[in-house]
């Protein structure tokens, strides 16, 4: 089980950073340098995937746009010797080998994923969300294709959550395999503490098999109205094996705006470039508020 394809499921509305997102997608929100969504590329290539499918919705040409070659600007730059602009600008645009498809009708996460169907084809499958950045030692995408391509099963990469919070997230009914790795029977969509399987919670990141495309094109609305990835994954580790991966790293959901503060904030103070300078203002704005 070789995982070289991944999914970015990026049609969303992003109705919790408006009026940004009016018409910039969230995923190009720029986060220090670059946007957020090429943080999420570099790590799937990081994760030796190869190809990367970004389901798009009408509005979001941007990111089509964004990871093409630029003539115009490229000569500019080389023009004006800015060679290290110049190396980061093509450097974007030859990450991966990179499509889209558009999602026409919002219709939930599990209705974006079924539409990677005829990109995948019979193959293993990594699934980033469009929204959570992760950092991590080893990229969080290579610690669940590891664990899945050992058991020879799907995976879903989780982390412990307060009760009170798992509402927010899929909960995850496991049993332990070894250090950090959990086989899975069960799952809920955003349950209550009264619900829920476990305090792990499935938290952006998936490796999942071709199997789950016939599963979606039978899920029926769930939370929402919407056709529910969870709903589908909980089917799917009731026919086939499928584990958890309590990943190492820090998860960072850019989709609101104090997920996306903070890690533009902790970004920028590993950044060579503002680095020096942000502690300062820091240090700074914290004497003043004293």
């Amino acid at each position: 089980m070789k995982v070289r394809k991944a999914v970015i499921p990026a049609a969303g509305l992003g109705t919790r950073m408006l009026p940004a997102t009016k018409t910039v997608p969230k995923e190009m929100l720029p986060m220090v340098d670059k946007p957020v969504i090429q943080y999420i590329i570099e790590e799937a290539v990081a994760s030796g995937i190869e190809d990367i499918l970004i389901v798009t919705n009408r509005a979001k040409s941007a990111m089509d746009d964004y990871f093409d070659y630029y003539p115009e600007l490229e000569t500019r730059l080389l023009q004006a010797g800015k060679e290290r602009e110049l190396v980061e600008v093509r450097r974007a645009a030859d990450l991966a080998n990179i499509f889209y498809v558009r999602q026409k009708e919002t219709k939930g996460l599990g209705h974006a994923i079924s539409r990677a169907r005829r990109f995948v084809g019979d193959e293993p499958f990594a699934v980033l969300l469009g929204d959570d950045i992760m950092r991590a030692e080893k990229p969080v995408t290579l610690q669940l294709v590891e664990a899945a391509e050992k058991y020879g099963a799907s995976a879903v990469g989780v982390q412990r959550v307060a009760t009170q919070a798992i509402s927010r997230y899929s909960s995850v009914k496991v049993a332990p395999l070894e250090d950090r790795i959990f086989s899975v029977s069960d799952m809920n969509e955003k349950p209550t503490p009264q619900q829920m399987f476990s305090n792990y919670a499935i938290l952006g990141r998936y490796v999942l098999t071709p199997d789950i495309f016939d599963i979606l094109e039978n899920v029926k609305p769930g939370y929402g109205g919407e056709i529910q990835l969870t709903d589908g994954l909980r089917e799917l580790c009731q026919r086939n094996r499928m584990v958890a991966v309590d990943f190492e790293g820090r998860r960072y959901d850019t989709g609101n705006l104090c997920g996306f503060l903070e890690a533009t904030i902790d970004f920028a103070l590993e950044n060579k470039a503002t680095a020096s300078w942000l502690r300062g203002f820091l240090k700074e704005k914290a004497e003043q508020l004293k």
